[in-house]
C-alpha cells in the first residue's frame, strides 16, 4: 500500500467519496469549494485506489475531513493510516491544532486517533455531526 498527496482532487478520491458518502451513505452535496484549497492524499492497493482523506488551512489550524475507505479495505486500519499520514504532512507545515467535523457514529475511531469532541452537536444533511480536534 502506498500513499500519494495531490493539491487538485484526483479522480481516485472522487470514485471513492461518491462510493462511501453518496452510494453508502446517501449524501449529496459531497463536493465543494474547500476541495478546491484541499490537499488530498490517496491510499492505493497496487494502481487501485482504496482511502482517501483531505485537510486545508484556515487562520492557522488545519481541518481534516472527506475520510472514506472503500468497504472492502475497511478491516485493514487504512483510515488510521491515512489521518496519520495527514497529521504528518500538518505537521511539516507547521500545524499545532487539528479539527474535523465527525459524523457521530465515526467518534469513537477518531477518538482512538486522539480526537477529542468540542462545541455542540450539528447536522449536515440530516446527518448528526460533532467537532472534534486534537492539538499536535
Amino acid at each position: 500500500m502506498t500513499t500519494e498527496s495531490y493539491d487538485t482532487l484526483p479522480q481516485g478520491a472522487k470514485d471513492i467519496r461518491i462510493n462511501v458518502f453518496m452510494s453508502e451513505q446517501g449524501f449529496k452535496d459531497e463536493f465543494d469549494e474547500l476541495d478546491k484549497v484541499s490537499t488530498h492524499l490517496v491510499t492505493f492497493d497496487d494502481d487501485k485506489p482504496c482511502a482517501t482523506v483531505r485537510f486545508y488551512e484556515q487562520n492557522g489550524i488545519y481541518y481534516i475531513g472527506r475520510l472514506a475507505v472503500l468497504k472492502e479495505y475497511r478491516s485493514h486500519h487504512l483510515g488510521a493510516k491515512i489521518v496519520n499520514e495527514a497529521e504528518k504532512l500538518i505537521k511539516k507545515k507547521g500545524g499545532r491544532e487539528i479539527r474535523l467535523h465527525s459524523q457521530v457514529q465515526a467518534m469513537p475511531f477518531y477518538q482512538k486517533q486522539g480526537y477529542i469532541p468540542f462545541d455542540e452537536r450539528d447536522f449536515d444533511e440530516d446527518c448528526p455531526h460533532q467537532w472534534m480536534k486534537k492539538e499536535i
